[in-house]
C-alpha cells in the first residue's frame, strides 16, 4: 500500500500508524525550494553498525543475537521477533548493480504484470523507451500507417510507444519517463492478483530467472527448516521514488508460512518498520541499505511491516558504492533517487 492509498480513521490511531507518521517525509513549505524536514532517527536500529561492532569485538547489543548457522556472513535476529533475520550487506556491489538493471529492464516485461496493466495493458520496453524519450499513445485515432510500421513498439493493441514528434497525432498520450517514475510494482513467476488477493495460476507468466532463484535459495538457507530447500515460485518487485512509502501490511497469501519471504534491498537507504500481530503494538524501526537481505518466516510472517520513508538526498541515500560501479548512466540516474525491493516467495 502506497501513501496515496486510503487509510481508515481507526488505523490512524494505532501505534503502527503513529510510527509511520513519525518517519515519513514531510517538507518545509516555508522555503522557496522544497526541502525535507529533519527526522529523528536516534531510535532506528542500525544493523550496519551492529555488524561493525560484532566484527570488532563479538558483541551485538541488547535484544539482538547472532544465528548459529552455516552461512558465509553473520545473520542477526531480533529476540522479540522470532522468525525474523537480517543479513547486512549480503549482496555484493556487482550483484546489486546486476539486479537493479534486471529490475528496470527485464522484470517489468510482459507477461509479467505491473501496476500499469490496469490502465494501459502490457507495456514492452518501458525503460528503453524512457531512455529514448518515447511517448505511449492511444490509437483511438490512428496514426499514419507508415509511422506505425516503423517506429511503434509492439504492445497492447490500444497503446503504443512512438517518437515524441508523433505525439500531436494521438488522442491520449503519456511520456515513457513519467510511466517509469510511476512504476510501483512488477510480478515474477506465479502472478499475484491484487484485486482478489491471491495467486492466479491461470495468468500467463514466466518462471523466475534461474540466477535469481539460486540467489534466493542461498539467502533463504538460514531461515529454512532443517533439511529443506527453498523453492522460489513468485516474486514481487516494489519500486519506490521520492516521497513514496509502503504502508503497514501482512504478506499472508502463501500456503506455508514456515517458508521465508526473501527480501532484497537495492538503491537508496530506507526505514523499515517491523511490528507485531496487531497494529496496536509499537513497531521496531531499522535501516535498510542497498545489498541488505531480510528474511521473514514463521511467527514473523504474522507481523505487520512497512516502509515509511526512503532517503533520496546525497547525504543520506548511501549509494556511493553504486555510483562508483555503474557505467550505465540511465540506471544510475534512476537509482540515485529510488529504491527497489525484490521479495521472493514459496507459494505452495
Amino acid at each position: 500500500m502506497y501513501e496515496s492509498d486510503v487509510i481508515n480513521e481507526e488505523s490512524e490511531r494505532t501505534a503502527f500508524r503513529k510510527a509511520e507518521k513519525k518517519y515519513k517525509i514531510y517538507y518545509d513549505n516555508t522555503k522557496k525550494k522544497k526541502v525535507p524536514k529533519p527526522v529523528d532517527t536516534s531510535e532506528v536500529v542500525d544493523f550496519s553498525s551492529i555488524l561493525d561492532k560484532y566484527n570488532c569485538n563479538g558483541e551485538v547489543g541488547e535484544g539482538v543475537s547472532v544465528l548459529k548457522c552455516d552461512f558465509d556472513r553473520p545473520v542477526f535476529c531480533l529476540d522479540s521477533r522470532p522468525g525474523f533475520y537480517f543479513i547486512p550487506g549480503a549482496l555484493s556491489v556487482e550483484e546489486q548493480c546486476h539486479w537493479i538493471r534486471e529490475s528496470l529492464l527485464s522484470f517489468p516485461q510482459p507477461p509479467n504484470r505491473t501496476n500499469h496493466n490496469a490502465m494501459y495493458g502490457p507495456i514492452e520496453d518501458l525503460f528503453i523507451s524512457a531512455e529514448e524519450g518515447k511517448v505511449l499513445v492511444s490509437e483511438e485515432r490512428p496514426l499514419d500507417r507508415v509511422d506505425l510500421e516503423t517506429i511503434v513498439s509492439k504492445s497492447d493493441p490500444g497503446w503504443k510507444f512512438v517518437e515524441e514528434s508523433n505525439r500531436k497525432n494521438a488522442c491520449n498520450s503519456v511520456s515513457a519517463s513519467v510511466l517509469l517514475r510511476k512504476l510501483r510494482w512488477s510480478t515474477l513467476g506465479l502472478q499475484f492478483d491484487w484485486s482478489k488477493r491471491n495467486y492466479n495460476v491461470s495468468l500467463p507468466h514466466k518462471k523466475i530467472p534461474d540466477a535469481l532463484c539460486q540467489l534466493a535459495k542461498r539467502m533463504a538457507g538460514p531461515a529454512m527448516p532443517c533439511g529443506e530447500e527453498f523453492q522460489p515460485e513468485a516474486a514481487i518487485v516494489n519500486y519506490f521514488g521520492i516521497g513514496d512509502m509502503l504502508g503497514g501490511h501482512l504478506d499472508d497469501m502463501e500456503k506455508d508460512w514456515s517458508k521465508p519471504i526473501v527480501s532484497m534491498s537495492l538503491g537508496c537507504k530506507a526505514i523499515f518498520l517491523l511490528g507485531e500481530k496487531s497494529r496496536e503494538h509499537l513497531p521496531i524501526a531499522m535501516f535498510l541499505r542497498s545489498g541488505d537481505v531480510v528474511l521473514m518466516a514463521g511467527e514473523a510472517r504474522e507481523c505487520f511491516h512497512g516502509v515509511p520513508r526512503i532517503f533520496t538526498d546525497a547525504e543520506n541515500a548511501e549509494i556511493s558504492h553504486l555510483e562508483s560501479q555503474f557505467s550505465d548512466l540511465p540506471y544510475l540516474d534512476y537509482i540515485r533517487t529510488s529504491r527497489i525491493n525484490i521479495n521472493i516467495r514459496q507459494v505452495y
